[in-house]
């Protein structure tokens, strides 16, 4: 039994599964409570722009939510077959947890979800909208959720070791609210409504680009650029934030995520290198001196550990962490500045004039995505080699199992994953091309303007309300 390739092979089944899921939640949470922002407006103002902008983005939230869930239930079905021993080892702990997101959040997300999707007609608008709320509300329960059991796994806390060896709860408050569970659910959620915020935003550049007077793509596109101004920088600043509480609790992943084989006081910053995990060093780096130390311990010549302060079979990949590090940090850059460009160019009233700002949109679109995949990486790969860090090896977790039977199930997740999946997005991609309807009275010669909450003036006025 090649016991060592079969892991490899689960470990790569995992990490692709995850891939595909990570993405649908991450633009659920945000989509859901952007829906919930339109329909509140739509309530309060009674202008059609609002609800026209809901029902064009409802039928992708379905889409998306669905493939979510699909997603969410196949790997859940890895922790018995491929990972029985982690299973059995961390099931009095995390078992609990994930049952608590199917109980709570999960059946709250579906008990509202048909009203939201089917009940505009058939319920008042104020139960229609709970019911949105309630949907909302659900995909950001059930981020705590899973992002508690993810967090215990990096930072366990709470726990005893019974006489077979074990994991139970010990203190449920410690073991939910562990160490690094507050930032990591904040650097989450803020970077899946970042995600939403600039894939709305590449939406409505889109067709702004096509048709400038269109006003559900000015919503989109307006919202959106608000969304980016003001949530990219507190993303950067929960993110520092999350870096110190993982030098704190986890300092082997910083070690690796910037480069230092070495320890040393006054340590650079390394913008790119080459991490050599068979050399210790990394080759090809430019840095800006004494910038590492400044940023993770506030000062210039704070003292960093470097890789080789740790056993070599206890290094994490420093070459993927370095590189996925990076590629989070510089979209997260971008998305500020994107953001703060709009800022200028509202303050210009040029914000719906085409120009670059909406081809960068455009071209921004599914940067949120790539974003969430490379934090991921960097969080998992960063754990390795232990599945709950520093008690319990990967290669201590794994079911016995051959890798051909491992190889084969994995082949057919990337069959049946391309197929299902890839016409999943290829539906929300063609939903996205398709121009969001324009119904608001006032837009057609000669007709009369008659929307609720709004003077003629202010409807013909092609600068965005203050809600807007």
């Amino acid at each position: 039994m090649d016991l060592p390739l079969a892991i490899d092979l689960a470990r790569f089944q995992f990490a692709f599964t995850v891939s595909f899921h990570i993405v649908f939640p991450a633009f659920s949470i945000g989509l859901a409570s952007y829906l919930a922002v339109l329909e509140g407006l739509w309530l309060a103002t009674g202008r059609q722009v609002y609800i026209d902008t809901f029902r064009y983005w409802l039928k992708i939230f379905a889409v998306a939510f669905g493939m979510g869930v699909v997603s969410g239930i196949v790997m859940s079905y890895q922790f018995g077959t491929n990972w029985s021993v982690f299973s059995d080892k961390t099931g009095p702990v995390l078992g609990p947890l994930m049952g608590y997101e199917v109980l709570s959040a999960f059946f709250l997300e579906a008990g509202f979800l048909g009203v939201m999707l089917f009940g505009m007609k058939r319920v008042g608008k104020g139960l229609h909208f709970t019911a949105t709320l309630m949907v909302a509300f659900g995909t950001f329960f059930s981020a705590f959720w899973i992002l508690s059991v993810n967090s215990w796994m990096q930072t366990p806390a709470g726990y005893a070791i019974n006489e077979v060896g074990q994991f139970v709860p010990a203190d449920w408050w410690q073991v939910i609210f562990n160490p690094s569970f507050p930032y990591r659910l904040v650097h989450m959620v803020l970077a899946a409504y970042l995600t939403t915020a600039f894939a709305v935003g590449a939406v409505g550049a889109l067709h702004l680009l096509r048709d400038s007077a269109n006003r559900p793509a000015r919503l989109m596109f307006s919202m959106a650029m608000w969304m980016a101004a003001i949530v990219a920088p507190v993303q950067i600043v929960a993110g520092d934030m999350h870096g110190l509480n993982t030098l704190e609790h986890q300092p082997a992943k910083i070690a690796a995520m910037e480069g230092h084989f070495e320890t040393r006081s006054g340590a650079p910053l390394y913008l790119f290198g080459w991490p050599d995990m068979e050399a210790g060093e990394t080759r090809y780096a430019i840095g800006i001196p004494k910038l590492g130390s400044l940023i993770l311990t506030h000062d210039l010549d704070g003292e960093l550990k470097g890789l080789k302060d740790w056993p070599r079979e206890d290094w994490p990949n420093a070459l993927v962490l370095f590189w996925s590090f990076r590629v989070m940090v510089a979209i997260g850059i971008a998305m500020m500045v994107v953001g703060f460009w709009a800022s200028w160019r509202r303050w210009r009233q040029t914000l719906y004039e085409p120009g670059w700002l909406h081809r960068c949109a455009l071209l921004m679109g599914p940067s949120g995505f790539v974003a969430v995949l490379a934090g991921w990486i960097t969080t998992e790969m960063g754990r390795q080699p232990y599945t709950v860090y520093g008690l319990l090896r990967t290669v201590d977790s794994a079911s016995p199992m051959d890798a051909p039977a491992v190889a084969t199930s994995l082949a057919a997740f990337v069959v049946v994953y391309f197929l299902v999946f890839g016409a999943g997005v290829y539906y929300v991609l063609r939903a996205m091309n398709g121009a969001p309807p324009d119904n608001e009275p006032g837009l057609n010669p000669g007709e009369p303007i008659r929307a609720a909450g709004v003077t003629p003036a202010a409807a013909l006025d092609p600068r965005p309300t203050i809600s807007e």
